[in-house]
């Protein structure tokens, strides 16, 4: 059993791009819970840009530095009803209405 804010997941980032960090985060927060939390560790200094804006985007919760580092750790809860999202493209929500 998990404390409420224990990390269920972590991601080791090194030093991809927010890019392939976020295909890598959208991978994960797939197989999880609703609730669940997950660890990222980058240091790619434009994580602490993208990751709240691809939360906000998404519907998951972005819980800041969980872990100063370095390198830093950054946490997300996985959101209840997240925004589908492009496998190869993690901050292009799929739209419903448009087929292929």
């Amino acid at each position: 059993m998990h404390a409420p804010d224990e990390p269920v997941a972590r991601i080791d980032g090194g030093d991809l791009s927010c890019a392939r960090l976020l295909i890598l985060l959208r991978a994960r927060v797939a197989d999880l819970p609703p609730g669940s939390i997950v660890h990222l560790s980058t240091t790619d200094p434009v994580a602490p840009i993208d990751l709240p804006a691809w939360c906000r985007l998404t519907g998951h919760g972005y819980l800041g530095v969980a872990e100063p580092g370095p390198p830093p750790v950054y946490g997300v809860r996985v959101g209840a009803s997240p925004v589908e999202t492009r496998p190869d493209r993690p901050w292009h929500p799929i739209d419903p209405t448009i087929s292929g």
